[in-house]
Formats: structure tokens, sequence, C-alpha cells
């Protein structure tokens, strides 16, 4: 089985042959890092529209309708029992009202002949309050009727609390499980996305979007769902009351509505752009910061801590301005709301304390309609409150479903193919690659490598031999030809297959935080304790692991800072011997080892390559003097081909390449 250099982890930097080099991510700073040219690149393509995210990420909770319609039906009870609860307080209103008039009417009079008498008096004004009320002359408050009304209204709040709580647990459930599986959808597409998308993403962007962005949609759909639902349904069942009790004072109460529309809308379309720059930015700042952690040894060696440090300043700089404009402007719309709201509470109650004067209104029904008037501008509120929220989540969701809609690698063939005998015979096909549609790489190249032997590749930088690994390994698919391995187009074998076949040893390690075994045994899956033995003792891991004080249960981490550059590299080369791969992929593979323990690998190397087909591509002597085959490459072109010694004798370009890299490399190991 491939390591992990060479599938699914995709590459930060370019490669020696000017296309981008897979896995090697480990130990130098990334694109953006001090001094790159493309420091801090964010993807340039136009985001999608406010409305159309919105739909796409409501289509994305489908699979939780059942749960979703209870919810909202658990919605409803609570508003409703909400909302009937100051029309009952109204009755008890009226009821201390009516016993204050009772009381104050002479007894033995009936209601009508206390009205009457009122008005005989000349007071008209009072007369007509009482007309809006029942009492009984002569009668105080019913305070037994009154304690009867208000343990109504206590159960209907508590029942309507207890709803609107399983409604909230119920939506925590429907958007939890909608961000478990948009990162499981992101996971997924990173995986089925071509090399040539890591190479132009910083890796803190990527990271970026598969978790803050994600995170950021999840905070809004939860404050989103439990809060924008519950605020509708009140604002629907609170119009309904007021229409109730008085049309007049309803229609008041809605004309406040197109306002606070019309300015949730004006101050939503400036704001929404701040907040598409602030994700970005974000972003942008945290692959800054990946990318400078990463390669933090780097950054000291060649004094650039200074320029590090200002970009991450104009970065910083950049977020803190599209973060204050977005909620600057968003926050706008709370205290205009309040405005308006309070604007229609003191027409509610001039109007209202006018009809209860004029005797059309009851002033329980006064005070019921301005509970309602509050209930009805409070959610309207919060609606508009909240529009800075839901912008920030659909900016993220937009860059979420950007990810998303990449365009993938080629699909599996529908019905792959598979090698019948596996010798490892590789051919090369009028090959024909190019990184970019203007810069022709590989043009017609072809090869025939026998199995069992070992190929050497060398050449200048930008040659094209990491191009020529990669494409044998299908991080990237020729553009003409066609590359076959036992016989079989390898475009027609799936890339599990094709991957599992070939083991890689990469220049740049690749550790996981665990043990040393587990790093070891990496991908090959169940192999016994012995095995793994075997392979770290062939490749001399097991003698500096013998030194440490918990030895192969030495726990490491992702970075593999406990231990040298050479140790890693020595794991590495142990985990491809386990593989027992048909084709093996050697890309400077002992360049980190020092001179005694690159001679011990190259024995354990011949070992290896016993029986398999080998792409070597060193530059060190004693890596490729004793290859079968050494091609040279020159501008995507094979310009010659032979053994050492026959290259050399001819005095082309292996033999300049010789004198200029080599001849000080030679060193007689016996």
């Amino acid at each position: 089985m491939s390591t992990p250099e060479n599938n699914g982890k995709k590459p930060e930097k370019n490669g020696e042959d000017g296309g981008p080099t897979p896995a090697r991510i480990k130990g130098a700073p990334q694109r953006g890092g001090p001094g790159g040219p493309m420091a801090g690149a964010m993807p340039t393509e136009k985001a999608m529209h406010f409305k159309e995210s919105s739909l796409r990420l409501l289509r994305m909770m489908r699979p939780e309708r059942a749960t979703a319609s209870l919810a909202l039906l658990l919605g409803v009870v609570s508003v409703t029992l909400s909302v009937v609860g100051p029309k009952i307080l109204g009755h008890a209103t009226n009821l201390i009202f009516g016993g204050v008039i009772g009381k104050l009417s002479p007894a033995g009079l009936t209601r009508d002949e206390a009205i009457a008498t009122a008005r005989a008096t000349g007071n008209d004004t009072i007369a007509d309050v009482m007309t809006t009320v029942d009492f009984t002359p002569g009668q105080g408050i019913d305070f037994g009727e009154v304690g009867r009304v208000l343990l109504i209204v206590l159960a209907l709040f508590v029942l309507s609390s207890a709803a609107m709580l399983w409604q909230g647990r119920l939506t925590t459930t429907i958007v939890q499980r909608t961000a478990y599986r948009l990162r499981e959808q992101a996971e997924t597409k990173l995986a089925r996305l071509p090399l040539g998308y890591f190479d132009k993403q910083p890796r803190g962007e990527i990271l970026s979007r598969t978790t803050n962005d994600i995170d950021n949609i999840s905070q809004t759909l939860q404050q989103a769902l439990s809060q924008l639902v519950i605020s509708l349904l009140t604002i629907v069942g609170v119009l309904l009351m007021m229409i109730l009790i008085s049309p007049l004072l309803a229609l008041i109460a809605v004309i406040t509505v197109p306002v606070s529309l019309w300015v949730t809308v004006i101050i939503g379309k400036r704001a929404q752009p701040q907040f598409l720059k602030q994700w970005g930015t974000t972003g942008k700042l945290n692959g800054h910061i990946e990318e400078m952690f990463t390669g933090h040894a780097l950054v000291k060696v060649f004094g650039r801590q200074k320029e590090a440090s200002a970009t991450f300043a104009e970065h910083n700089e950049d977020l803190f301005q599209a973060a204050f404009k977005a909620q600057f402007i968003s926050g706008i719309i709370q205290p205009a709301m309040m405005f308006i709201g309070n604007v229609n509470y003191v027409l509610v109650a001039v109007i209202g304390g006018l009809r209860v004067a004029s005797g059309t209104m009851s002033l329980g029904d006064v005070q019921a309609f301005i509970q309602y008037s509050r209930q009805f501008s409070q959610p309207i509120t919060q609606v508009a409150s909240m529009a800075n929220l839901l912008q920030s989540g659909v900016a993220s969701a937009e860059r979420v479903f950007d990810l998303l809609d990449s365009e993938e690698q080629s699909p599996e063939p529908a019905e792959p193919l598979t090698p019948a005998d596996t010798v490892g015979r590789v051919a090369f096909e009028h090959v024909s690659f190019r990184y970019e549609e203007d810069k022709p790489l590989i043009d017609d190249l072809s090869l025939s490598v026998e199995p069992g032997h070992t190929v050497a590749i060398v050449g200048p930088t930008g040659a094209g031999k990491t191009t020529l690994v990669n494409l044998l390994m299908r991080f990237y698919e020729v553009r003409g030809g066609r590359i076959t391995l036992d016989g079989v187009d390898i475009a027609a074998m799936t890339r599990e297959d094709l991957r599992a076949r070939t083991g890689m040893v990469l220049q740049d390690t690749w550790l996981f935080g665990g043990t040393i075994a587990q790093n070891i045994v990496y991908g090959v899956g169940e192999v016994s304790e012995e095995r793994m033995l075997e392979a770290a003792r062939a490749t001399h891991v097991d003698h500096f692991v013998r030194t440490l004080p918990d030895g192969y249960d030495t726990i490491i981490d992702e970075e593999g800072s406990n231990l040298s550059a050479g140790e890693k590299q020595l794991i590495t080369i142990a985990r491809a011997f386990l593989t027992e791969p048909t084709i093996l992929v050697l890309d400077e593979a002992t360049s980190s080892v020092d001179t005694r323990t690159e001679v011990l690998i190259q024995r354990a190397m011949t070992e290896l390559r016993s029986g398999r087909t080998s792409f070597v591509i060193a530059h060190r002597l004693s890596t490729i003097r004793d290859a079968d085959l050494i091609l040279v490459m020159e501008n995507g072109s094979i310009v010659e081909q032979g053994d050492h010694e026959g290259l050399l004798e001819a005095g082309g370009a292996y033999a300049r390449l010789y004198a200029a890299q080599f001849a000080e490399a030679v060193v007689g190991v016996d």
C-alpha cells in the first residue's frame, strides 16, 4: 500500500521540476511564507448570492424533516400558549378594575343604573369607562376569581416554556446533525479533489473553511432556528390576537413592519460584503499563521521575522477593519428597530388610552394590547438584530459551498481493470503533460521499464523528474498518450489499486501523533510484531529506537520534533518495507541521513528493490550509480539513457551533471 506521502497529503510548494510535489509538506514555509510572491493568496471565485446560499443551506437539513416538523409543532404550541397569556391577564385586570368601580358605586343599584347615575351627574367619561367592564355596585375585587385567572396564566406559561425547551433540544439535534454531515462532506470532498487544487490553496485557508466556517455555520443555524422560528411564529400569533382585540390598533402596529423590513434590507446590503471580506480575511490570516508556524525554523534562519510580522500585521489589520465594519453596520439594525418599536409603543398607548376613555375598549384589552405590541416589536427587533449573524453564517456557507463545488479529480472507471500478472513492467507511451495550458512540460515521452529494474532519473531543476512520478501515481492525469502497468492502462485501474501496488519514500517525511510502532505499520493494516521488527532492523530503525526510554512505544508528535531528520526518514523507509510494493519510488529518500547511515540504507534498499521495479530520483551518486538504467531529462524529454559508466564515457548531459554535482560526492565504500 502506498505510504501517506504519496496519497491524500497534498503539496504546498513546487517541486524541483516546476510542478507541485506531492506530500512535500513538512519542514518548509508554504506558499504565503516570508517573501513568497503569492503570500496570503486567496481564491478568486465569485461568491454565491445570499439567497441562493441560504436556500442551499436549508436544503441540507432535509434529512431532519421529521424532527424539524416536530420542533415546528412544539414552537407553535409554545407561541400559542404564550400569546394567549396576555389576553387572559387582561381579563384579570378587568376583574380588578371592575372590583374597584363596584366598590365605589352605591350598593343596591344595578350596573346600568350606576352608569346612568354617573351620566346624570355629568361624569360622561367615567360612565364611558364603566361600560367597558363588568361590575356589581357595592362589591369589591373578587380575589378568588383573580387568583384562578392568575393560576391559569401561570400554567400556560409553564407549558409554553416546557414546549420551548423541548423545541430547543430538537433544534440542537437538527443543527448538530447538519454540521456533522457538512464536515463529513467537506472531508469526503477533500479526498476527491485533484492535487492541483491543493497547489493553489494555502493549507490554512482550507483548514479555515473546514473548521472555522463550519463552526460559524453551526452557531448561526443554532441561533437562527431556535430564535428566528419562534420570533416569526410570535409575530403571526401576536398579530392575530391584536386584530381580534382592535383592528385599528393592529393596523398602527403593522405599519411599522414594512418600515422595519426596509431598514433591515438597506443596512443588510451594506453589511454583507463586509462579512464576506471578514471570513475571507480570516482564512488568509489563518493560512499565514499556519505557514509561519510550519516553517518557523526557516523564518528565523533567514532572518525574516520582521517581514513575517509585517505580513501578519497587515492581515490582522485587514481582518480588524472588515470585522469592525461588518459588526458596526449590522449593529445599527437593532437600535433602529428599538426606535421604531418605541414609536409604535407610544402610538398604541396614546390611542388605546383615548379608546378606553371613549368607552370603545376595556382597560384590560388595552393593557393586553400594549403587551402584545411589545411582543410584536420584540421579535421583529430580534429578527433584525440577527441579520448580522445570518449574514456572517451565509458568508461562511458560501466559502464552504465553494469548496464543495470545486472540480473533482476524474472519476474512477466504471469497470476497472486489474493486471493479470503483477510483475512491475511499466511503459510510458507517447505521454504528454503540462501544468498550465500555455506551458508545455512533457511532450511525446516514451519509456519502457522491465520488471525488477531500477531506473534512476536525473536532470536539472524543472526537467520533469518528479512530474514523471506524479503521472505514474496518477496524482495528475496525462494530457496525451498513456502509462501502462503490466500491460494495463493505469487510467483503467482504480487509484486505490494502483497506489496499493506502489510504495513511496520522499525527502520530506510525514509522521502522525502516535507511537513509533504505529507510524511504521501505518497503512499496512494488521501486521505481526515480528514482521514490524524485521522491517525496523532491515532499515536500521531498531538501533536508535532501542536507545529510547520507551522503545517502540515512544510517542512522537505530528512534526516529529523529538526525532532527528534522519531518524524520521528511517521510519518512513521502514514503513515502505512493510508495504511490499510492486513499484518503489524513492525521491531523494536518503537526503536527510548522514553518509554512514546512507550506506547502510543503500544496502537495505538493494534488498528492498530486489524483484521490484524502482524509480529513483536523486542527486547523490551513491543512490544512482548502480541503477540498471539512468534517464537524463531536460525540458520534459529524455535526452540520454544508459548505465553509469556508459553515460560517463559518452560525455554528454549526464557527464556534465556528474562533473557539476556528483564528482565530489564519490565515496568508495566496501
